[in-house]
């Protein structure tokens, strides 16, 4: 298998609101656009995010109504405090505070306006912590 990008896709409610938050917020541009649709990526990354409208007739069994209840977006970044003091002066929804897990990741979150959300993460290791790859 030679994987050669990555896609998330995720059913919102709103789709312009969500790609205009990806590409003000987070540098995301839109590569495709259709009715209900449009894919983001950025020039950095290998990473893409599908945005579709809901359809509540096509929601797979088992699904319907689940939402995005329990799903995170992790973006890891390089100086995630530059980017959280970027991100709340320019009134951002940052929903979740900059913190450090005991494991070594520096982190903070903000939600979309459908409800995704998004975790800016980087790794900075506890003393003694062996280096992460």
């Amino acid at each position: 298998m030679n994987v050669v990008t990555t896609k998330v896709s995720l059913t919102v409610q709103d789709v312009g609101a969500s790609s205009r938050f990806f590409t003000t917020h987070l540098g995301f541009r839109e590569t495709e656009l259709a009715e209900g649709y449009v894919c983001l990526r950025r020039d950095d990354a290998s990473a893409e995010i599908a945005l579709s409208e809901r359809d509540l007739e096509l929601a797979p069994p088992g699904r319907l109504g689940q939402g995005l209840s329990d799903l995170v977006v992790t973006l890891v970044v390089t100086d995630v405090i530059a980017e959280y003091e970027r991100l709340r002066r320019e009134g951002a929804p940052v929903t979740g505070p900059l913190h450090q897990e005991p494991w070594g990741e520096l982190l903070f979150q903000l939600t979309d306006p459908s409800g995704v959300v998004v975790q800016l993460t980087e790794w900075v290791p506890p003393a003694g912590a062996p280096e992460h790859n």
